[in-house]
């Protein structure tokens, strides 16, 4: 299964120290997120991927895929992520 996100205009992200706010314009909602999901969310504007692309794309190829499938599922569920 692919993922992939909206392209870069439809976000807006601002760091804010160790979170980062997240304003995602189709929906009109603002989330409020921690590492590692604006890493994947850039990783996935680049182009849709699988999990295990998405790994080496974020330099976590050792670590195991349900963790990030996981992280991706949760992402799908608030609209910032979709399957592809």
């Amino acid at each position: 299964m692919k993922y992939r996100a909206d392209p870069p205009e439809c976000l807006r992200i601002v760091p804010l120290d160790s979170l980062t706010a997240i304003y995602h314009r189709p929906s009109g909602q603002t989330h409020v997120v921690a590492e590692p999901v604006p890493e994947i969310l850039e990783a996935l504007m680049q182009r849709e991927a699988d999990v295990a692309t998405l790994l080496q794309r974020l330099g976590l190829a050792d670590d195991p895929e349900d963790v990030l499938t996981a992280r991706l599922e949760e992402l799908v569920a608030t609209g910032l992520v979709a399957r592809a």
